[in-house]
């Protein structure tokens, strides 16, 4: 059982700390032990093995001298292993509780496993309802962890995976990032393999380190060992302005509301793509570095149907381009010195998304950029792991050979809509960040009359989401269908998913098709509604990047009959 002491941080804290004993052992000084320190509004959470010479350090910091309380996290089984994890929980869970911004940097938190973690970490969770108990913190673990400050976190604890695109993106920056060519970085990696979390990540890494810089703290100052800040230190050097683009709304409306709570960040630092643009201009100054997330929703001119040409022309005039060859990539390669480009070719749901042969020759034919290429494989939002990935592809792609079950993921398939609509709903009532979902297979009616109904299906009616800009938080996002515009780059716990008519199964050639008339985003099958294969592929990529938004579970339900059969082969089924 863990102890938490409660007391002043001040000049005579090291004396105060000598005199703590717990289990036979002078814990405040010669144990391992988890403490935060804090004030009405900020907080600091760290670990060492000798608390009483940390915070004598800690008190000639002129940042932490601010916070005035100190909470010494103890316990008779703790280790090294077990107070780096539990360091890592508190400042992921208390950056996104909101009570206190952190004075944390976010670099070193890594997820590593040791023995016995699962036992610790239940301990992690006592510790967590003691604090809240005490008024340290404000909300539950579940209420924490359904939440966008969460699911958005620079706070999160980095895989091997994701460390290695780190240091890989650090020594390019330092070794290209201050040359006359720059350097191109591009992250591929499937759905749920945390790109925007490694985004977000050296968003927050970057912003640390220049503020840091900007006052001439040095590395001690701010981190315990550290290695890696004094290469990204190195590596930043002559980068000064940086940003991060999401070129989609909904997304880039919910991180900007992350930003604005965490500190060293602020909303200012979030663009689209346009705005990168309109800064360039205002400034005549280019970007030296952009951080850009969901790079497959990057949008050209010259293919497909965009929602707005007057703004998009201005944009490619403003950067040098014909307005037929206008392309977001090149805007962005023109507005910038170096580039962070994530990207997945299976996200690409629209004509006007830039293909993977367009991104391509941008780059290598029409840019001298040093191009470095990473790849991210390990799934970290999917409970079912890369199995499920890998099944629900070949599902799609008509490459199944058996049937497999999930022990870790619920995945059924239901011959009653509405049964699956509720079953949703009470899941969401049960966990939360639970909703159901649908191709575009039925008209958008309620966007002029909010009295309309937009599907129908057995005889039962719902609506399309209300909204775009962060519609999975809003109250009554559960009683309505949401669209891949809505949910594409989110997680959530469960999805219920409807698969329209727009595509089907032809039994005698057992192939799925695309049927053009029963697909109704305008955008979306604008220059390849005459083109089957084409079409059919940007469908079968919208329906998988809808299949992969769920954490615990994917409910499904098939509109078009032979479809139907052909996925209850390889899903239970629910009647």
């Amino acid at each position: 059982m863990a102890v938490i002491d409660r007391i002043k941080f001040n000049a005579n804290i090291s004396e105060q700390l000598k005199e703590i004993k717990h289990y036979g052992k002078q814990v405040g000084e010669n144990w391992p032990v988890v403490y935060i320190l804090n004030n009405e509004d900020e907080a600091y959470v760290g670990e060492t093995h000798h608390a009483s010479v940390r915070m004598t350090q800690h008190w000639m910091n002129p940042q932490r001298r601010l916070l005035k309380e100190m909470m010494l996290i103890s316990g008779e089984d703790f280790n090294k292993s077990v107070i780096l994890d539990l360091e890592s929980f508190l400042i992921k869970h208390m950056g996104a509780d909101g009570k206190f911004k952190l004075q944390n940097g976010n670099n070193g938190l890594q997820d590593h496993d040791y023995y016995n973690r699962a036992k610790y970490e239940e301990s992690f969770r006592k510790i967590w309802n003691n604090l809240k108990n005490s008024g340290v913190v404000n909300h539950t673990i579940s209420e924490i962890e359904n939440s966008n400050l969460y699911k958005y976190s620079p706070y999160k604890s980095l895989g091997e995976e994701q460390l290695l695109a780190e240091r890989e993106i650090l020594t390019s920056l330092e070794e290209y990032g201050c040359n006359d060519r720059g350097v191109t970085v591009i992250i591929r990696g499937g759905a749920g393999t945390g790109k925007t979390i490694l985004a977000i990540y050296l968003m927050k890494l970057f912003a640390d380190i220049k503020s840091k810089m900007d006052i001439n703290m040095t590395y001690d100052d701010y981190r315990d060992e550290d290695a890696e800040t004094n290469i990204a230190a190195d590596s930043l050097k002559e980068i000064e302005k940086i940003g991060i683009v999401f070129p989609q709304a909904t997304l880039r409306s919910s991180v900007v509301d992350v930003f604005n709570s965490i500190s060293s960040l602020n909303k200012n630092m979030v663009y689209s793509t346009t705005d990168v643009v309109d800064k360039c201009v205002e400034t005549g100054q280019k970007f030296d570095l952009l951080i850009i997330d969901e790079a497959h929703r990057l949008k050209c001119r010259y293919k497909g149907h965009l929602s707005s040409y007057s703004k998009f022309d201005e944009c490619s005039k403003a950067v040098g381009m014909k307005k037929e060859e206008g392309n977001e990539l090149e805007w962005m390669l023109r507005c910038s010195r170096n580039q962070i480009i994530f990207r997945d070719e299976l996200q690409i749901v629209r004509p006007c998304d830039i293909d993977t042969d367009d991104f391509k020759n941008i780059l290598e034919k029409k840019y001298d950029n040093t191009i470095v290429e990473l790849e991210l494989e390990t799934q970290w939002r999917c409970e079912g792991g890369n199995s499920y990935i890998n099944y629900v592809k070949g599902l799609l792609g008509e490459s199944l050979l058996e049937r497999q079950s999930f022990r870790n993921y619920d995945f059924k398939i239901y011959r009653d809509v509405d049964k699956m609509i509720e079953s949703i709903k009470r899941k969401d009532a049960e966990i939360g960040l639970c909703r159901n979902a649908a191709g575009y297979a039925w008209r958008w009616l309620s966007k002029k009359d909010k009295n309309a109904y937009d599907i129908e299906i057995q005889g039962h009616k719902y609506r399309w989401n209300s909204t775009y800009k962060n519609w999975i938080a809003k109250e009554n996002s559960v009683n309505e269908i949401g669209c891949i515009h809505t949910l594409q780059g989110y997680d959530l716990n469960y999805v219920g998913l409807i698969i329209g008519e727009d595509i089907k199964y032809d039994e005698d050639t057992c192939k799925i098709y695309a049927d053009k008339n029963s697909y109704f985003d305008q955008q979306g099958k604008s220059g390849v509604a005459d083109n089957p294969e084409a079409l059919k592929e940007y469908l079968l990529n919208i329906y998988l990047t809808l299949m992969t938004r769920g954490i615990k579970g994917t409910y499904i339900y098939v509109c078009d009959d032979a479809l139907r059969k052909y996925f209850e082969k390889y899903i239970d089924v629910v009647e």
